[in-house]
């Protein structure tokens, strides 16, 4: 494949940039040593580095040129709260914390593209390097958008990326449209009123009522979202009493939602409100729902999509990028940027090789070999389109 010739012969020290971040993983919003990092990198590269937004959030900003054209790329930062299995020498140093979704491998990717285009400079405009705190449930993006990011630093658009667990190394996927879903949180409390085991009759058993609201629950996709629509819900939390012989006053049942569409998601949650409480009345109890949504649905950009994988294709070839991938049913806070301006999300493979896992697993591991092919990417992507000598 043709990475850039000057990027692949940084790989070592691409390497070792990426180990040191997943020896040293960081939570939400507490990315210190890795925004520190991450800032003094783009300071020796020459990039005018910007701090504190979204708390540990980094910007460097990179002109060339005589160009007013900017474009923004984007990495995440954070770790996860997993307790690494790995034995590796670079395992993470903090138990219950490690890099389970590649964001050290797409942080050192930014810092690798950032390197490369401060050396040449071949293009004209301007480079946003945005790199990201709290995209593990935190809403990083989120804050920063709201903070003002696109006020402070205007970008025509903006690129992500995301490594592809279990894809294959060169390959790019991505497409127009809805890329990544929607998610939410929910939990319901159903009220009864509590009872002696020995006689249920007195009381309004939500023991049973909680029963069926669960088995209601699973017809609000296969009964009231339509067949082209993807949507889950699922219930993943169950709690009720604690003694044999009573009948609890009230059970807490939680769960997730996916959903492609906000129109659909409106349909869940006024689903799940109705047949709980219509459930729950039905028994001589009560429901209350709290529905909270996290993050909107990853709407990729069509000419900006279309840029993406352009610039894939010259890294690649064009046989090894799907321009119409499979939408992935996780979410992601760039959801966020994508709805404040134009871009796209785009995945690289980590690998298939046998043994190779998922994200969010305690074995997975970044696969050093694809940094600078995403370093490469990213690199092309700006200098074919802010063109040097541009007329």
């Amino acid at each position: 494949m043709p990475v850039i010739p000057e990027i692949a012969a940084a790989l070592e020290d691409m390497t070792a940039w990426r180990r040191d971040i997943h020896a040293h993983p960081e939570l939400a919003f507490d990315e210190h040593r890795t925004s520190d990092l991450v800032a003094e990198r783009l300071k020796s590269f020459g990039i005018e580095v910007f701090r504190g937004i979204a708390k540990t959030g980094v910007v460097g900003r990179l002109k060339a040129g005589t160009g007013n054209r900017a474009i923004g790329l984007r990495a995440d930062m954070d770790a996860l709260p997993i307790h690494e299995k790995n034995e590796i020498a670079y395992r993470s140093v903090h138990d219950g914390r490690m890099h389970a979704c590649g964001h050290d491998g797409h942080t050192t990717i930014l810092l690798g593209t950032a390197r490369y285009l401060a050396k040449t400079r071949n293009f004209d405009g301007t480079v946003y390097f945005i790199f990201q705190p709290a995209e593990e449930g935190g809403g990083g993006g989120r804050v920063m958008v709201e903070e003002g990011l696109f006020e402070r630093f205007p970008v025509e658009a903006v690129y992500g990326l995301h490594n592809a667990a279990r894809y294959p190394v060169g390959k790019f996927f991505t497409r127009p449209g809805p890329v990544m879903a929607a998610s939410a949180n929910f939990d319901l409390v159903i009220q009864g009123k509590g009872a002696h085991a020995a006689r249920p009759e007195s009381g309004f058993d939500p023991v049973v009522a909680s029963g069926q609201v669960v088995s209601g629950l699973q017809t609000i996709v296969s009964r009231g979202v339509s067949a082209f629509d993807s949507a889950v819900v699922s219930v993943t939390k169950l709690n009720a009493g604690n003694a044999y012989n009573v009948i609890p006053e009230e059970v807490r049942i939680g769960g997730n939602c996916r959903a492609f569409k906000t129109a659909v998601m409106d349909r869940i949650e006024a689903g799940i409100r109705r047949i709980a409480e219509g459930t729950a009345a039905a028994h001589s109890a009560t429901a209350r729902l709290d529905f909270r949504r996290l993050y909107p649905p990853l709407v990729n950009h069509a000419r900006e999509t279309e840029i993406a994988c352009e610039a894939a294709a010259e890294v690649v070839g064009s046989e090894n990028v799907d321009r119409n991938g499979q939408p992935r049913m996780a979410s992601e806070d760039f959801s966020f940027m994508l709805q404040a301006r134009p871009g796209a999300f785009i995945f690289l493979g980590n690998g298939d090789a046998e043994g190779s896992c998922d994200v969010h697993n305690p074995r997975y591991d970044f696969n050093d070999a694809i940094l600078p092919v995403g370093a490469s990417y990213f690199s092309r992507l700006i200098e074919r389109n802010l063109p040097k000598n541009r007329r």
